[in-house]
């Protein structure tokens, strides 16, 4: 019999992974956001498991899963991980719709978005009706997905793993602001939702990356965006509609990360923050990350990202009046943590 992570791994890698026949929830993505406007502040929740990587390097898949459910439980209010799903999805608005898993695998293999999170997300996927080939997880290309340890898989009846090497760039640019882009043709013309799985790093010349920044692997010249700290290049990159409406959710992967020498892996500033960040608005999650990684910095005896020079101007410029992208105001985030 095929163990539940031979099972799995196979999916990630190309193998027939059966989809779920579950009728899915009418109310979607939309009413939670509703919710959660009508409120007044923004939610994220920042869940954690201190034995998560228990005496390895690598987080244990059973306890993975477990924390996402648990993640997704108290932003939902749902404690059934396949309703929850639903929501998130909004699958019951269309049964044929593609949905993206971004991923972040710039790093190496030292600092790169779990593959055990991939598989988890994904299985939750396929339970909430999704079926295989509508799930595509992406990155820039071959080399950054292969550091997250997924292969490639282009089967339109299995879970697809690609980069924008094999769909290529849309031939004419976009533009707000002072960002000129081509995208990745996954974005434009595979999802109609993307779900983000940034994984929470310092940054050389931006101070943080998470959420937002993590949109620079979409587009095809992403080098052109960093002059002055990233701002504004992350905020109005993020403001263009193919961003900023298929984008529609981030589960943040904060289990190991780097507060210090990122965006590459320096394994002399490696922590293990045992954590997942998750949420809609997207300012509000990098405000969030920044002060996770400020809080390791003090703790670690190494300056603050504004002492360093690097402070993440960026997340003030997209809660801006311009952008209104988030909030970065604490008094207007609801985090919640487990």
């Amino acid at each position: 019999m095929t163990s539940r992570r031979e099972f799995l791994k196979e999916a990630a890698t190309g193998a027939v992974l059966m989809g779920s026949s579950a009728a899915a929830d009418a109310m979607g993505l939309a009413d939670m956001l509703d919710r959660h406007a009508n409120s007044g502040k923004s939610k994220v929740v920042i869940a954690r498991d201190s034995a998560l990587h228990g005496q390895s390097t690598k987080p244990d898949e059973k306890r993975v899963l477990d924390l996402l459910d648990r993640a997704i439980a108290a932003y939902t209010g749902r404690d059934h991980p396949v309703d929850a799903w639903k929501h998130i999805v909004a699958q019951g608005r269309s049964q044929d719709r593609v949905i993206g898993l971004k991923t972040n695998g710039l790093g190496g293999k030292g600092i790169s978005t779990h593959l055990a999170l991939v598989l988890a997300i994904a299985e939750r996927l396929q339970q909430a009706g999704v079926k295989p080939g509508n799930i595509l997880v992406w990155d820039r290309n071959a080399r950054d997905l292969e550091a997250c340890g997924l292969s490639i898989n282009t089967d339109p009846s299995r879970i697809r793993c690609y980069g924008s090497d094999v769909s290529g760039f849309e031939e004419q640019p976009v533009s707000w602001g002072t960002a000129s882009v081509k995208f990745s043709k996954i974005l434009t013309r595979e999802c109609a939702m993307v779900i983000n799985l940034p994984i929470l790093k310092d940054h050389e010349l931006s101070g943080v990356t998470f959420s937002m920044k993590n949109m620079y692997g979409v587009v095809q010249r992403p080098f052109e965006l960093h002059a002055n700290g990233c701002n504004p290049g992350v905020a109005d990159l993020n403001c263009i509609p193919a961003i900023r409406d298929k984008v529609r959710f981030t589960i943040g992967d904060a289990m190991s990360s780097v507060y210090q020498g990122g965006p590459s892996f320096h394994p002399e500033h490696l922590w293990y923050p045992n954590a997942l960040v998750v949420g809609e608005d997207r300012v509000a999650l990098d405000h969030t990350a920044w002060q996770m990684i400020e809080s390791k910095r003090a703790e670690a005896g190494v300056p603050t990202l504004e002492v360093a020079g690097r402070p993440p101007r960026y997340i003030a410029t997209a809660a801006d009046a311009a952008h209104g992208l988030g909030t970065n105001d604490p008094k207007r985030i609801n985090l919640v943590e487990i």
